[in-house]
């Protein structure tokens, strides 16, 4: 058990990274990467609402959905567990760390609608995990997230004091840079 939980673990925050092989939450992606602070503060939070996205989602459609025979509406309690978990790290934020609140800015209710917090809940309930290993699967999806976005992030305050070819300055050079990345975590595939 502790095996495969492990390689789960490793499978989805590496090598089936859920921005840079799965495309989805490309919005905070780019949108929140110019500085490793808040590319950092955007990646706690989306661990902290996936993980426990995975937890309630899982208790829900196991313990109410499934046994009242309503599993079709699974994406619509899923989008009401998720929006419930944002507005909860939105008030903690705005209280306890009001600076990395105003750094997010409309990302972090944008949480909400990404579409990478959705699809872990969807992917637990397709591939039929139990709710361990939907909490380990969407923790370590979310850890994927992070990193792919702290990277990017540093890459790209690297990328300020370089010289890029006019065409290419802004949000190409973002493009192509996250491209190559995708390419690097390819490399991961042949981990497992």
């Amino acid at each position: 058990m502790v095996k495969e939980l492990l390689i789960l673990l490793i499978g989805s925050s590496l090598v089936s990274n859920v921005v840079l092989s799965q495309f989805l939450g490309l919005c905070p992606f780019l949108g929140v990467s110019r500085n490793t602070k808040t590319a950092a503060g955007m990646g706690v939070a989306v661990i902290f609402v996936i993980t426990l996205a995975s937890l309630v989602a899982g208790a829900i459609y196991t313990y109410i959905l499934t046994p009242l025979d309503v599993t079709y509406l699974q994406t619509i309690v899923f989008i009401l567990v998720i929006a419930a978990l944002v507005q909860f790290v939105e008030m903690v934020l705005k209280k306890f760390i009001p600076s990395l609140y105003q750094a997010l800015g409309v990302y972090l209710p944008l949480i909400t609608t990404n579409c990478a917090v959705l699809g872990v809940a969807l992917t637990n309930v397709q591939k039929s995990y139990g709710i361990l290993t939907g909490v380990v699967n969407g923790f370590a999806t979310a850890v994927g997230f992070t990193i792919s976005i702290v990277v990017l992030a540093g890459l790209r305050e690297k990328m300020e004091y370089n010289d890029i070819p006019e065409s290419f300055k802004g949000m190409p050079i973002v493009l192509l840079t996250a491209g190559l990345m995708a390419i690097a975590f390819c490399g991961f595939s042949g981990l497992l």
